[in-house]
């Protein structure tokens, strides 16, 4: 058996191409952690039902994405970028939640090289069920059924280690540094809704992306700033207010300058390049401000990837 650790970077994944979208939302809408449509044994026939029906508009947002999901190729200039910072003891794997690569197949190529010693890291800053947790089950179902051979470790929040609010403030300084040096501007944050439900249930994302906001914050004495949530979609209550209602609220407000900072995304997807960089932008647009920009994701950000490595090092007894 080899004597290097294995880190596993565990993210949700998107369609590789236009004919992915459909069998991607199939995964996605079959998942009963993010949301429960009827008896356990009917959603897998509901969730294709849902998928056939959305598929097509969706696959125009991709579409006008460059034909698909970014996140796989990001994810593993992360994974390299970290090998290379934590060196040639370790080794660093992606796990795709609803996609390729998939949990089965990063623990397939893990158990190829010999090693036995994982550290799984939730790509989800924020914890919940949905998110992270979902992935997190999926992992120890797969290593159950492998045997439990692995020696694992899970790493599920980070949303108030220092390097992770370095690494957002320093992409929030660099969206502020787009507006003229004497604008006045105000900053939105936009995190990934999750129905309230969740929360009334005791799920502490809500909590997380709060604290997140409040201690990154601190470092930008006189910003105004607000949340909002995006990317709601079904009829049951969803976290408010929503990025839709918050742009018209501040329009009305006379807001003219803001910068939107994607909150609870690690790495470019669809939520940030075409739900804020297209559909947002259009209608701050029609709402009159005078600019409207996003500062960028944390991608394969240096602080970023220093963050990810104090995470393997702790959870491995060295930080």
């Amino acid at each position: 058996m080899s004597d290097k650790t294995a880190v596993l970077l565990l993210q949700m994944g998107g369609p590789d191409s236009l004919d992915a979208v459909e069998p991607f939302l199939v995964n996605l809408f079959s998942d009963r952690e993010i949301i429960r449509i009827g008896p356990a044994f009917l959603q897998p026939f509901i969730a294709r039902l849902i998928a056939r029906r959305r598929s097509r508009g969706v696959a125009r947002k991709y579409e006008e994405i460059g034909g698909k999901s970014l996140i796989r190729e990001l994810t593993e200039a992360q994974a390299r970028a970290l090998e290379e910072a934590l060196g040639a003891e370790y080794r660093c794997f992606v796990a795709m939640r609803y996609w390729k690569p998939s949990t089965l197949e990063a623990l397939a190529a893990i158990r190829r090289e010999g090693i036995s010693r994982v550290i799984a890291i939730s790509l989800y800053p924020h914890y919940s069920r949905a998110t992270g947790g979902s992935s997190i089950n999926e992992l120890k179902r797969v290593a159950a059924e492998a045997g439990n051979t692995f020696d694992l470790t899970v790493v599920d929040r980070f949303y108030d280690h220092p390097r992770y609010l370095d690494a957002l403030a320093e992409k929030i300084r660099e969206g502020l540094d787009d507006f003229h040096p004497l604008a006045e501007v105000q900053v939105l944050f936009s995190a990934h809704s999750l129905p309230q439900s969740f929360i009334d249930e005791g799920d502490p994302y809500l909590a997380h992306i709060e604290e997140t906001v409040r201690l990154v914050m601190e470092r930008f004495e006189g910003v105004t700033y607000h949340l909002a949530f995006q990317s709601r979609a079904g009829p049951v209550k969803w976290l408010e207010p929503s990025t839709e209602q918050m742009l018209e609220h501040l329009a009305a407000h006379e807001v003219k300058n803001l910068l939107i900072v994607p909150l609870s995304f690690v790495s470019d997807h669809i939520e940030t390049l075409h739900e804020i960089d297209i559909e947002y932008a259009q209608l701050a647009h029609k709402l009159g401000y005078s600019r409207f920009r996003r500062s960028p994701s944390l991608n394969a950000s240096p602080l970023f990837i220093a963050c990810l490595a104090e995470l393997v090092r702790r959870a491995e007894g060295r930080g």
